[in-house]
């Protein structure tokens, strides 16, 4: 005896899968957020005792970046050129006895 043949049903246009990109993660450990500045992990863990750095969150002993708190923290630090009064400002007040 031979099986019933299969029916055919009308096969759902292909939708696209979300694939996980950078813009869908919502929060960064400390080492995914240093690899999506480029920084050191260790430069973002002294910016986060001394100041200067990304907001970032603490969920229980977890540090997390939101990726938008790492690009704002970034926008901030654009210059066009060296001479930019906002570029020689904020580096003049880095300099010690420049005061």
């Amino acid at each position: 005896m031979r099986p019933a043949p299969l029916r055919q049903y009308p096969v759902p246009a292909a939708t696209p899968q979300p694939t996980l990109t950078t813009q869908s993660v919502r929060y960064l450990t400390n080492n995914e957020a240093a690899e999506f500045l480029r920084l050191s992990p260790r430069t973002l863990e002294k910016q986060r005792v001394i100041g200067g750095g990304p907001r970032f969150r603490k969920f229980g002993r977890r540090v997390m970046y939101a990726i938008a708190d790492l690009e704002a923290w970034a926008d901030a630090r654009s210059f066009e050129m060296t001479s930019d009064p906002q570029y020689t400002e904020q580096h003049a007040a880095r300099r010690p006895g420049s005061r």
